[in-house]
Formats: structure tokens, C-alpha cells, sequence
């Protein structure tokens, strides 16, 4: 793909995750367009329909979190992760409702990337070493499809987190 060819998709593809996130199932291609500064053919060219259009939102945002996981480490990496999953979600909550997208489905591609961050959590003594991948995997699908409901504000990320976080730790030894 030609250079010019790349920034129009990649600026395609920033402008419609904002104006999706704005305006929800309502916003037009048209509207990605006028606001990218584009002609309505140059989004049709990278993007056929909206559909498509939101497909390679959802692509690019998941390839995102991968990235986000695998760059993480250390003993709390998880447990940036679940804030970074939630805030997504809560962010992006109408692009993904729009694209339709099975959030189960989607988390499996963050297995290997969630998997390291737990071993290093466990080996740092600061999650139970009885928690399982699974259990890890279906607390962050269930905690990003709630934050796709709406009304994740701040405050109730950040008490949801606390719950989650608390059940992750090691028993007090007695």
C-alpha cells in the first residue's frame, strides 16, 4: 500500500473511533469523512461499508490491547491491564456494540499476553497462586462486557477494579 494510501486509513480509522464514540450508531461515513478532511469515495475505497469500517475499528483496538498486555510486566502488570481493558471498554463501549463484536471470542486473542502477566503476578506473590488462567480470562470478559453497558464512570471502574482486585490476592497466612 502506498504511503499516502496508509496515512488516509490510519486517518480514517482515528477519526471514525472518535466520531463513532461521539455520536454512537447514529454518525456517518460521511461524517469520518468531512471530518478527516477526505472525499466520501476515499473512505469507500479503504471501506466499503460501515460495517467494514467498524470491523477494522474493532481489529485495531483489540491489536492495541494485545500490544498494551505484552508490554506490560512486572508484579501489578495484570492488574494495569484490567484497569487499561476496562477503561477501553467504557471508552469505546458504541464501537464495539455497533460491530457487533463476541467480546469471549475476541479476549482469547490476549491469552498468551494476560497468561504472562499472571505468572509474573504469581511469582511476585501478589495474586494467589490458585487463580487459573480461565478464571483471569472470564473476570476480564465479564468486566469489559459491563463496561460496554455505559454509565463506567471513574468512580465505579475504580470500585469494580477493587472488588476484582481483592479477589485476586493471596489469603492472609495464617
Amino acid at each position: 500500500m502506498r504511503a499516502d494510501a496508509q496515512r488516509n486509513r490510519a486517518l480514517i480509522l482515528d477519526t471514525a473511533e472518535l466520531v463513532f464514540a461521539a455520536e454512537g450508531a447514529a454518525a456517518s461515513t460521511e461524517e469520518v469523512a468531512r471530518r478527516a478532511g477526505l472525499a466520501i469515495g476515499t473512505v469507500f475505497r479503504h471501506f466499503p461499508t460501515k460495517d467494514d469500517l467498524l470491523t477494522a475499528i474493532m481489529k485495531r483496538l483489540l491489536a492495541r490491547l494485545v500490544e498494551r498486555a505484552g508490554g506490560l510486566s512486572g508484579p501489578y502488570g495484570l492488574f494495569t491491564f484490567f484497569g487499561t481493558l476496562v477503561a477501553e471498554a467504557a471508552e469505546k463501549r458504541t464501537v464495539v456494540a455497533m460491530a457487533g463484536v463476541d467480546i469471549g471470542a475476541a479476549m482469547g486473542a490476549l491469552d498468551d499476553a494476560v497468561g504472562e502477566l499472571l505468572v509474573q503476578a504469581q511469582s511476585a506473590g501478589v495474586v494467589n497462586r490458585e487463580v487459573r488462567l480461565p478464571e483471569v480470562m472470564a473476570l476480564l470478559t465479564s468486566v469489559g462486557q459491563g463496561a460496554l453497558h455505559g454509565g463506567w464512570d471513574a468512580d465505579l471502574q475504580q470500585r469494580t477494579l477493587a472488588v476484582i482486585f481483592a479477589g485476586l490476592v493471596p489469603p492472609p497466612r495464617a
